[in-house]
């Protein structure tokens, strides 16, 4: 803003107050406080309140209603919001209720009903509000969506545990994301066995190819009457645990996302995954005044508003936390890191080499890590792609994967020509979602 433009705005404020005084002064109206949410829980519907008592048996479907009011991705033909019972994936795996929903392609379905994408979707936020069967999806995702609807899939999405339905959210653990995503496919298989076809892939994005990790490592020991062919994981966010001497040894890691955009996602851990390990705890305990405030905004704002809310409050990790507090939690960690790498399926793995927010080099090291445990991975990389802009042109090659699989063909796996990452690269101008 020039001098001049600020002196011509400092003139017409005199003028509008002396304007102003001889007339009746009306306050302005209040701005109204939104009461703080504990845990993230309400502002939804009571579609989403568990009944009185929690039946014991997994995968039971409570209760669906049609989805009216979200923008559906443009070759859905109807979605049905879904409630139904599922495992604690925190401390004792006691019943829990999960919220979800089953996307149907247009025209009539196969016999033997449609084979069945299990979508795990990304970051969202660890309010109920953030839950995507409440909230929708990004027009991103829908995109994604109807690539895997036009190629004949029924999509089952699940919230995951916490999200729409009371209690925390444990963000990023692949345990209550899994048992949330297998129960999830059982109610859903259940409730439509004309349109349903238990034929599964697993498919992923950021937090959700971490989960969609996570589930395919968990479904056979616990969930083997699902008949899950194979995972799609794009973005992805996880770790394995790695035994000594690996084959590839791991790269160190390398995050480019802005100190702004990382103390949204730190909030993310604090209010979600560490509130669900240590329930009753002060998550707030060692925070700045800047961290208290961004703990209220986790518990009620979505990620796309957190990130506008640390770059407009100037929020980071390091001012968020007061000085000698650290931040490692050894049960966090060990509910992130899946215990092994080895797979009894195929994985698909797709990467944008522009992606500073899940970091080129920890994707490396999942592949890696699966590579060397025997696991049969096929890794594309996108160059000049971002965490968001390769997830739509990843479809290209991932939707003919799962449609393989289908068929009984194994595709080609590339771990034999597995080579260690660069520097992450520029994002290429002009693709949509390239962000």
């Amino acid at each position: 803003m020039t001098r001049s433009f600020r002196t011509l705005l400092s003139a017409t404020a005199l003028i509008t107050v002396a304007a102003c005084t001889t007339a009746k002064q009306v306050p302005a109206p209040a701005t109204p406080i939104v009461p703080d949410r504990p845990l993230g829980d309400g502002g939804v519907s009571a579609f989403y309140q568990p009944p009185a008592t929690v039946p014991n048996t997994v995968g039971h479907m409570i209760r669906t209603e049609r989805i009216q009011n979200l923008k559906l991705p443009e070759t859905a033909d109807h979605a049905e919001r879904i409630l139904y019972t599922s495992l604690s994936g925190v401390g004792h795996e006691d019943p829990v209720v999960v919220s979800g929903q089953v996307i149907f392609p247009k025209g009539t379905p196969p016999k033997g009903g449609w084979p069945v994408i299990a979508w795990e979707h990304g970051t969202t936020g660890i309010a109920d509000v953030c839950a995507p069967s409440w909230r929708g999806y990004f027009s991103r995702d829908r995109a994604f969506l109807d690539h895997w609807l036009t190629a004949g899939f029924a999509i089952v999405a699940s919230d995951y545990q916490g999200l729409g339905t009371p209690g925390a959210h444990p963000y990023l653990m692949y345990k209550p994301e899994a048992y949330s995503v297998l129960n999830g496919l059982r109610a859903a298989l259940k409730q439509y066995p004309t349109q349903l076809r238990n034929r599964i892939v697993l498919v992923g994005q950021s937090q959700g190819g971490g989960a969609a990790l996570g589930t395919g490592w968990m479904a056979p020991h616990y969930a083997p009457d699902l008949h899950i062919l194979g995972v799609v994981a794009t973005g992805v966010v996880t770790d394995f645990a790695i035994p000594a001497n690996p084959k590839h040894p791991p790269l160190p890691r390398s995050n480019t996302e802005t100190p702004h955009m990382a103390a949204a996602f730190d909030i993310l851990t604090d209010e979600g995954s560490k509130q669900s390990l240590h329930p009753g705890q002060n998550m707030d305990t060692g925070m700045t005044d800047k961290g208290h405030d961004l703990s209220r905004q986790a518990r009620q704002s979505c990620l796309g508003d957190l990130f506008r809310y640390t770059d407009s409050h100037d929020i980071t990790i390091a001012n968020m936390f007061t000085s000698g507090v650290t931040q490692n939690d050894p049960a966090y960690n060990q509910a992130f890191v899946i215990p092994d790498a080895h797979f009894k399926m195929p994985v698909w793995v797709g990467t944008g080499l522009a992606d500073g927010e899940a970091g080129i080099s920890q994707q490396y090291n999942a592949v890696a890590a699966m590579c060397d445990a025997g696991t049969h991975v096929t890794w594309v990389q996108y160059h000049g792609l971002t965490h968001n802009g390769a997830v739509n042109p990843s479809a290209n090659d991932s939707v003919p994967f799962a449609t393989n699989l289908l068929k009984g063909k194994l595709p080609q796996s590339t771990c034999h020509t597995l080579q260690p990452v660069g520097h992450e690269e520029d994002a290429t101008p002009g693709i949509k979602w390239n962000n």
